[in-house]
Parts: C-alpha cells; sequence; structure tokens
C-alpha cells in the first residue's frame, strides 16, 4: 500500500506544508509527487521484484503530466492526469468486456477467490462505468473550482468515493460466489 499511496500521500502533504502562492504548491507537490512515484516504482522493484502495470501506467502519466505542469508552470496538466486514467482505465476494462477477456480476474484473481464468470463479469461491468463517472467527475471539478478545492477533492472526494464503491460491490461478489474468511484459504504454505 505504501507503494501505491505513498506519492499521493507526499504530494498532498507538499502542497499542504509549501507556502506561498498556489502556483508554487503546485510546482513544490508535484516535484514532490514525480520523485516520490520514481522512488516508489523503484521500492517494488527491489521488493517485489517487478513493477505491476497499473504502476508504470500511473508512473509514466505522473513524469508526463507532472513534468508539463513544471515545464508550463500551469497546473492543468497535473489535473488533467486522474481524467486520463480513469478513462484509460474504464477503455481498458470495456475492451476485457467486449472481447470477452476478463482482464480485471487476471490482475485480481487471488484478491476474490470463488467469484463466478458471471461476478468478474458484473464487477467488471461495474468499475468501467465508476471509472466514466470519476473521469467526468475530475473534469467537472478542476475546470470549475480552484486548485486547493480540487486538491481537498482528491483527498475527501474521489478516495473516499472509490472505497465506498469498493464496499458497495461486495455484496454482489458475495452473491457470485466470493469466498471469505476461512474458506477463502485454499493453499496453506506448509509449516516450519
Amino acid at each position: 500500500m505504501a507503494v501505491d499511496y505513498g506519492p499521493l500521500a507526499v504530494f498532498f502533504a507538499v502542497n499542504f506544508l509549501t507556502p506561498g502562492l498556489p502556483i508554487v504548491r503546485v510546482v513544490a507537490a508535484t516535484t514532490a509527487f514525480i520523485i516520490a512515484t520514481v522512488a516508489a516504482m523503484i521500492v517494488s522493484k527491489v521488493k517485489a521484484g517487478h513493477i505491476s502495470p497499473m504502476l508504470w501506467l500511473s508512473g509514466a502519466l505522473i513524469v508526463v503530466f507532472g513534468g508539463l505542469t513544471i515545464y508550463f508552470h500551469d497546473q492543468r496538466f497535473i489535473q488533467m492526469k486522474p481524467t486520463i486514467i480513469y478513462a484509460m482505465f474504464a477503455a481498458i476494462l470495456t475492451f476485457g468486456l467486449v472481447t470477452g477477456r476478463p482482464l480485471l480476474q487476471s490482475l485480481l484473481a487471488t484478491a476474490y477467490p470463488g467469484l463466478s464468470a458471471e461476478g468478474w463479469r458484473k464487477l467488471t461491468r461495474n468499475w468501467a462505468v465508476f471509472f466514466v463517472f470519476m473521469a467526468v467527475l475530475n473534469e467537472a471539478v478542476w475546470r470549475n473550482t480552484t486548485w486547493d478545492f480540487w486538491v481537498g477533492f482528491k483527498l475527501w472526494g474521489a478516495i473516499p468515493l472509490t472505497l465506498l464503491f469498493a464496499f458497495a460491490n461486495i455484496p454482489m461478489l458475495l452473491k457470485h460466489g466470493l469466498q471469505t474468511g476461512d474458506k477463502a484459504v485454499t493453499d496453506l504454505p506448509p509449516d516450519g
């Protein structure tokens, strides 16, 4: 989780702690975000032996759009990045649904043991729709509010909405075979 959320926490902290004009906070927070993201990718490679495709994608977009934000002193680039990520995730999941390849299942199979094929289809559909919603919402917020409001929305709006959405899917997952508790453990490692 530190690899996934650490750079975002650094971004929020630097934005909050940096004094001065909004553009100074934008550049400082974005610079810290890029550095923390690259560090997270290195840590992932060293600790896990690989960098997940999602981290590669997110990291590349952070470096590119963050770099544009810093170079042009224009926060719109970093504010567009979540929209692009949400739209890409929605497109990838929709492509998987249309072609009959459950891409979400290949990424999260161990997190949802016992989930039926229908459950995977519904979960994929739900997340695709959610990502479209979040892309539109991010666009509406950054285009119509201040930098500070958008940063607050990212922390107090987007993250809680994502967690609430994930929890809202649990009844559907249970209905479609998700195993919980002791039933979820299928292969225990040998003792000793």
